[in-house]
């Protein structure tokens, strides 16, 4: 009886460690995930005062990315080796969602879910978009998958950027620009919205 009782006393003790044990936090990741939005404000839409103002922040276009730090390092022609593939980030692919079809340069592109790997250059980068989804960098990147390859000449910023941003603002009627920057260059890539 006593040693069934110490028996019943040990399994309990190691279904409890077990529990707790799952209930482990990973540490924060040193390149936060972020997310840039078209129209910016669509996130809140719910706090819209009326139902037209909350059709206008509908979500059009999402950007899903992490936000690496410079630290001081030489990023472009340093660690982003110039004619290389680049997943815009850190981590995981970056990704970007159309609500909608859209037009990117003179191609048509369906509404969905796509991978964006940037090919950066001295003066221009390089934007493709590509079906494989839920990578890890440029690990799982096959070009076979790329459906666009559109390149946009790159400015250099005044300021040091120093975490990866992205941003998608309407430039003009119909056209969301998809900007992104990293220490002093940045980019950006025309999306007309139909």
């Amino acid at each position: 009886m006593k040693i069934s009782k110490i028996l019943c006393v040990f399994t309990l003790a190691m279904l409890t460690s077990a529990a707790v044990n799952a209930q482990k936090f990973e540490k924060m990741d040193k390149s936060p995930m972020d997310r840039a939005y078209y129209p910016a404000n669509a996130p809140k839409r719910a706090f819209a005062k009326s139902d037209a103002q909350k059709k206008q922040l509908e979500p059009q276009i999402r950007v899903t990315y992490s936000r690496p730090s410079k630290k001081g390092r030489d990023i472009f022609g340093g660690l982003l080796k110039f004619g290389e593939a680049w997943r815009v980030g850190a981590n995981e692919s970056t990704e970007i969602l159309f609500i909608n079809d859209v037009k990117i340069g003179d191609q048509k592109i369906k509404a969905g879910r796509y991978s964006i790997i940037i090919i950066p250059s001295e003066n221009e980068w390089t934007l493709k978009l590509n079906t494989g989804l839920d990578g890890w960098g440029n690990f799982g990147y096959e070009p076979s998958k790329d459906i666009l390859s559109v390149t946009a000449p790159i400015t250099k910023s005044k300021k040091e950027i120093e975490h990866l941003s992205i941003a998608l603002y309407e430039a003009s009627e119909n056209t969301v620009h998809l900007k992104i920057g990293w220490d002093t260059s940045i980019a950006e890539f025309p999306l007309t919205i139909k």
